[in-house]
């Protein structure tokens, strides 16, 4: 009570209960996964699974600030489980040092109650909105590009899913990208997973929110359901 006495005020002690008890996974622990795991990690949800296979390099570290100088070469679940557990030893944590793909993306998903997406390859994130989907778990995008970003929030059947939006993943290839932005999309993130997990809030559906860094403007673009989306157009809420 004492670790969470300044957000129960909002959130409720049934809320913080419902925190403890639900389980996210996120994929990457990148920049944006740095923001998500810390902050949900503070916020006391009960268990988080990490999926990432790539290890620390010292170009990650101007915006990965769950990794240090001492972890270069380490795993990154490794390196962010260390840090959280530390932070917060009351969460469990799962660290799953693999890829995720076609074979191993419904394993992890049909595990959470929620899923954030902190990837930064396309193909990789159509397979987890398609999966994520199909097991009708919350999902939320994320994605940065020099100091903008961008947020998704799927709830399958009651709104727009990735594919409604892209109909086809754009080109892959390494993007700038400043510092504080994958932080701040992070945070955005870490945000919309509470209140869906806790029933707190709005969360932000079936709108895009573009974050512009040049001119600290937040933009709402609605967006809806495609008919003909192959991933989510024949879902139905009674499903």
């Amino acid at each position: 009570m004492e670790r969470y006495i300044r957000q129960i005020p909002i959130i409720g002690e049934e809320g913080q209960k419902r925190l403890k008890k639900s389980t996210v996974t996120v994929v990457g622990v990148g920049g944006l996964g740095s923001a998500v795991v810390l902050y949900l990690t503070a916020a006391g949800v009960g268990n988080l699974i990490l999926v990432d296979g790539d290890r620390v390099a010292l170009s990650d570290l101007n915006r990965q600030v769950i990794h240090w100088t001492e972890d270069i070469g380490s795993l990154k679940v490794n390196s962010t489980m260390y840090k959280l557990k530390k932070l917060n030893p009351e969460v469990s944590i799962e660290s799953i040092p693999v890829k995720l793909d076609e074979d191993n993306a419904k394993e992890y998903v049909k595990k959470s109650d929620l899923v954030i997406d902190c990837l930064d390859n396309w193909k990789t994130r159509f397979i987890l909105n398609r999966i994520c989907v199909q097991e009708r778990k919350p999902f939320i995008h994320a994605g940065v590009h020099g100091i903008y970003g961008q947020l998704l929030v799927v709830l399958p059947g009651k709104s727009a899913c990735l594919r409604c939006i892209l109909p086809e993943p754009p080109e892959e290839r390494t993007v700038p990208i400043l510092s504080t932005t994958p932080g701040i999309l992070g945070l955005l993130e870490a945000m919309e997973a509470i209140k869906i997990l806790t029933g707190y809030g709005k969360p932000a559906i079936n709108y895009l929110i573009i974050f512009d860094g040049f001119t600290l403007n937040l933009e709402k673009i609605p967006v809806r359901r495609r008919e003909d989306c192959p991933v989510c157009g024949s879902l139905t809420l009674s499903q």
